[in-house]
């Protein structure tokens, strides 16, 4: 959904706007706002974020951020999942998380509402990719399928029995039915 708008506004501008619930996202100079997640979207946010930080915070290897806005590039967008290796996450001197977020994650990954663009989603991927994200995942519920996008590849669309690529040197070995499994809670 776009947020209507006379004309379009610069980046710092939008910046300095509310947050909205669910979030908007700046997108060549246009707001976008986000559509509210529902059960099965929210269902795999929360698990893959789970399964994430259990295989990398300890070590310090990277982190899963649910929601998290990243501003770079002329862009201000929230992916569902933004992953940031350890030492790219900016801290404050009490050790805490710098708010602003002011790079690509290392890993983003999207899961696609029914009544989301495709088009800007892939879009929004293929912008980090092109500032330095190193994996982007778009995660497609009604079809249970996974489109893997690489830097300077070709993406890869992923069903079944399909290993997934994650980041690298974060141990973790997923296939797609196994992700979609987690949809599955009243068995």
């Amino acid at each position: 959904m776009t947020v209507a708008k006379s004309s379009s506004i610069v980046l710092k501008e939008f910046l300095k706007l509310p947050e909205t619930k669910p979030a908007s996202e700046y997108i060549d100079g246009e707001i976008f706002q986000k559509p509210m997640p529902k059960a099965r979207h929210a269902r795999l946010q929360g698990k893959l974020i789970s399964v994430v930080n259990e295989v990398t915070e300890e070590n310090r290897i990277a982190y899963a951020f649910p929601e998290l806005r990243c501003t770079f590039g002329g862009r201000s967008t929230v992916p569902d999942i933004a992953v940031l290796r350890w030492e790219n996450i900016e801290f404050d001197e009490n050790g805490e998380p710098v708010d602003s977020v002011l790079v690509a994650p290392d890993w983003t990954i999207e899961i696609l509402s029914p009544d989301q663009s495709s088009n800007r989603v892939t879009g929004n991927i293929l912008h980090c990719l092109k500032y330095g994200c190193q994996l982007g995942w778009l995660i497609d519920p009604d079809d249970s399928s996974i489109l893997v996008f690489q830097p300077k590849q070709q993406p890869e669309l992923c069903y079944r029995q399909d290993n997934l690529v994650v980041l690298g040197g974060v141990d973790l070995n997923l296939t797609v039915e196994q992700v979609f499994s987690w949809l599955k809670m009243a068995l």
